[in-house]
């Protein structure tokens, strides 16, 4: 495209532990993937060679490949790491390098529509026509590639099954070409005697025709899986799986393969790779897998792996439906609502150690944190005996985005299986159309009331943190939370409207009534992955550390991330061209929300509490920071409720998240040397949570953060 444009187009050399060195003193995130800590050598390298432009777009979606897909997501480093690169990297400005890294669609029509509206391109005058012939020769020569790698894969295949040879499918993104990222492991399995074929060279020869037992949603690892199929039909090829250290995707992927090449009599192998370059224990692995082979050969015996989904039935509604933990305020309340709604619904609210020993023996140890906790809460309260297996069914929350949460339902599952709990059934609650054979019914009366349930947890939450550091009665707040937590969670069976906004102005009057105490409190700010954020035990009951330590502690509404999930719509058709229709729907559900708060907003006008998130302010926060084009997980949004609080006077923030979290390798720590820059007395430290992580180091650098913000108070 760029060449057929009329540039000269200049690419940054071959990868080389130099390369990485000349970037690393910019890496925002110590626990990021290689692959993304590369690309700051290679920005640098373009500028030593004195290159004054760097075109690095964002890419949300790749191209779909597989009718059968969910879903087509580029990872969230892929999609948008060039923000982190346009943050951190100093020489960008030092050297007044024009930096484009806007957010495009694969597509061609959409991709021509974009480049014509946007600002850093009107500077050279491209005419649609010209832009459209340079867009089309593009996706031409990438069809054209593609299709040369697919005959050169169908060439080997010919070529092993004619000569009786072995052959390893060294899968991978492509990323993983790079000698530097893979460490030479392709010549040293030809070394070995094995023939070596990439993933994308035979995924097209897959026969998978139904969908999978996860969300298949990324591109990259849907050729993975189509590959895997073509290895499990072959008997001389193997699958041998390349994982960066750090990539969260893969923890998921990972288990599918492994079930996949299981049912198939295959064995699985997968390598971690990163910084470190010896090869040493890779060749060791290499050849206990080519032993196996052999092996194979001569014992044809394996154990097989079955799953078939057991779907949710409308005779099941009387089951108990049990729902996991995420944030105490707001979960007792969705109780109430899925009762109303004639569902046994039980709240799990317990989560302990044995939670989350539980999950680590269900899950693959490096899925996110989040996932192993709802998963070993699930299990753990199946394995109690307080329900009937028999009539017991499990409901999970899917955003259907580019993160990890997308597919905890498929982590549960297989966690279900192995539990030995694979008759119960799983519902789906969600909205992005996912797992339609068992979604959970959301009808307009579920839905009011479940808008009514997140205003009553934001407001209850915040009152309380706003009045406990504060109250001259001890426990005060804490019996108000209580008693008008148990008394919406009874009125909202009613669905009534007047009770609500009754209760909403009460509850304010409540809290606004208890005696409080003048005194400075440095103020701390919470923001990050949702469930770290909200889930007591996941961030280690990090509001109650906060607050014996001295502090009044601010967390974002939940609503929050509710509008942003339905404002995310409306700016994906801005920037992407994705269709009208399903952005106004959303708006108008944007609206209904408004509607539902005002209440809230009426009796908090005026008060020391604050209000309510306004969704058009946060996404205008982000404006010179990050695009919002950033919508994996919490995107966007964690960016701009840093912004909000930072306006708001809430200068120190805590920002958690699961460890390999990937979306806040970008939207949370690459931002803050930028908030350095623009708010200067910011205190800003970003806290990783995961079953083996240090709690005394947690701790230790939490007390840093809060004796910074009790000097700046002096």
């Amino acid at each position: 495209i760029l060449t057929e444009l009329g540039f000269r187009v200049i690419i940054s050399d071959h990868s080389n532990r130099r390369i990485y060195e000349k970037g690393i003193d910019s890496i925002p995130s110590e626990s990021v993937c290689y692959p993304a800590k590369l690309v700051h050598g290679h920005i640098v390298n373009l500028i030593d060679k004195g290159i004054k432009t760097i075109f690095y777009p964002c890419i949300m979606y790749e191209q779909k490949e597989f009718k059968n897909s969910d879903n087509y997501y580029n990872c969230p480093i892929v999609q948008s790491y060039s923000e982190s690169i346009k943050l951190n990297v100093e020489e960008l400005k030092e050297n007044n390098i024009k930096y484009i890294n806007s957010f495009l669609p694969m597509d061609e029509e959409k991709m021509l529509k974009r480049i014509l509206e946007l600002d850093e391109y009107k500077e050279y005058k491209f005419t649609r026509k010209e832009l459209k012939n340079a867009i089309k020769k593009g996706f031409e020569e990438q069809r054209k590639f593609k299709q040369e790698v697919r005959d050169k894969g169908e060439e080997f295949i010919k070529y092993i099954n004619e000569h009786n040879e072995k052959a390893i499918v060294l899968a991978g993104r492509p990323y993983h070409l790079d000698k530097e990222v893979n460490h030479g492991i392709d010549t040293m399995i030809n070394s070995l005697g094995l023939c070596v074929l990439t993933e994308d060279s035979i995924c097209h020869l897959s026969k998978i025709e139904s969908k999978l037992r996860i969300i298949d949603q990324w591109a990259y690892h849907s050729r993975i899986f189509h590959a895997a199929d073509v290895v499990s039909r072959n008997n001389n090829m193997e699958l041998v799986n390349l994982n960066s250290f750090g990539c969260g995707l893969d923890a998921i992927v990972t288990n599918k393969k492994n079930k996949k090449k299981k049912k198939n009599n295959k064995l699985f192998t997968t390598i971690k790779i990163d910084e470190i370059n010896n090869l040493g224990s890779t060749k060791i692995r290499i050849r206990s897998l080519i032993a196996s082979m052999n092996k194979r050969e001569n014992n044809k015996e394996y154990k097989t792996y079955e799953y078939e989904k057991n779907y949710f039935k409308e005779s099941d509604k009387k089951h108990t439906l049990l729902f996991p933990d995420m944030t105490h305020q707001h979960m007792k309340l969705f109780e109430s609502i899925f009762r109303s709604e004639g569902y046994n619904a039980v709240y799990l609210k317990d989560t302990t150690d044995n939670s989350v020993e539980t999950g680590l023996k269900y899950v693959n140890n490096d899925a996110c944190y989040p996932a192993i906790i709802v998963t070993g809460q699930l299990i753990e309260a199946l394995q109690s005996g307080k329900y009937d297996l028999d009539n017991t069914s499990v409901i999970i929350t899917q955003t259907g985005g580019g993160c990890r949460a997308t597919n905890y339902i498929g982590l549960i599952r297989k966690g279900l299986k192995d539990a030995g709990f694979d008759k119960i059934s799983i519902l789906s609650f969600n909205v992005s159309g996912l797992e339609k054979e068992q979604a959970f019914k959301i009808t307009p009366s579920f839905a009011k009331k479940a808008f009514e349930a997140v205003v009553y947890g934001d407001l209850l939450m915040k009152l309380l943190l706003a009045t406990r550091p504060y109250e001259v009665n001890e426990g005060e707040s804490e019996r108000l939370f209580d008693k008008w937590q148990q008394k919406v969670y009874e009125d909202l069976s009613t669905g009534k409207f007047s009770t609500y906004k009754k209760n909403i102005k009460d509850i304010v009057d409540d809290f606004n009534k208890v005696k409080i105490k003048k005194k400075d409190l440095p103020k701390v700010g919470i923001v990050g992955e949702i469930l770290v954020k909200y889930h007591f035990f996941a961030n280690d009951n990090l509001i109650e550390k906060l607050e014996k330590e001295g502090a009044e502690v601010h967390l974002p509404d939940l609503m929050g991330f509710v509008k942003y999930c339905a404002y995310n719509t409306i700016i994906k058709n801005q920037i992407l061209k994705t269709g009208n229709f399903s952005s106004f729907i959303y708006k108008q559900a944007l609206n209904i929300i408004d509607y539902i708060e005002k209440p809230a907003k009426d009796a908090l006008k005026g008060t020391r509490f604050g209000t309510v998130t306004n969704i058009y302010e946060l996404a205008q926060n982000v404006d010179g920071i990050i695009s919002t084009g950033n919508q994996t997980g919490e995107g966007w949004l964690l960016t701009a409720e840093m912004v909000s609080l930072m306006k708001h006077g809430v200068t120190n923030i805590v920002c958690v998240q699961p460890f390999a979290c990937l979306p806040n390798h970008i939207v949370g720590k690459s931002v803050i040397k930028k908030f350095k820059e623009l708010y200067p007395d910011s205190n800003i430290v970003a806290i990783d949570y995961d079953p083996g992580a240090s709690h005394t180091n947690q701790i230790n650098r939490i007390k840093l953060m809060l004796s910074v913000a009790k000097d700046n108070m002096k």
